[in-house]
This record gives C-alpha cells, sequence and structure tokens, in this order.
C-alpha cells in the first residue's frame, strides 16, 4: 500500500496500525516516540485509538513531536 507519511510517499504493509508506524519511525530516526501526535486525512487521532487505527491505502499521516523550550 502506497501512503504518504510527512509529505513523503511510503510504501507500507497491509493492516499497519498507527502504533506500528509509529514504532518504525522510531526505530530509523532514533527519536523517542512519546509526545507525539497523529493527524490521518486531516483529522487528529487520538492516542488511545493508535493501535486500533488500521492505515489504508492512500493515507495521508501527519506524525509530530512535541519539544519542550523555555
Amino acid at each position: 500500500m502506497l501512503i504518504t507519511v510527512n509529505g513523503v510517499s511510503r510504501e507500507v504493509e497491509p493492516g499497519l496500525t498507527l502504533a506500528m508506524l509509529v514504532l518504525q519511525l522510531a526505530g530509523e530516526s532514533g527519536r523517542d516516540q512519546r509526545g507525539i501526535a497523529i493527524e490521518r486525512n486531516l483529522e487528529i487521532v487520538p492516542k488511545s485509538e493508535h493501535a486500533s487505527t488500521v492505515i489504508e491505502d492512500g493515507d495521508k499521516i501527519e506524525v509530530v513531536q512535541f519539544v519542550g523550550g523555555g
């Protein structure tokens, strides 16, 4: 399946959930997966639904990580 993650096309396996995608992205970037927000097709997905939300072909996903500062 082809999806877009943060503006970049990406091929993923069918059945992948948002939680699984976050784990993949964290492994690739070495970033901490805490403090993130996910938007799927212009709608924010609550963290409580990440594990149960299955990605579909053509989805547009934005993953942002909060950064503290002062």
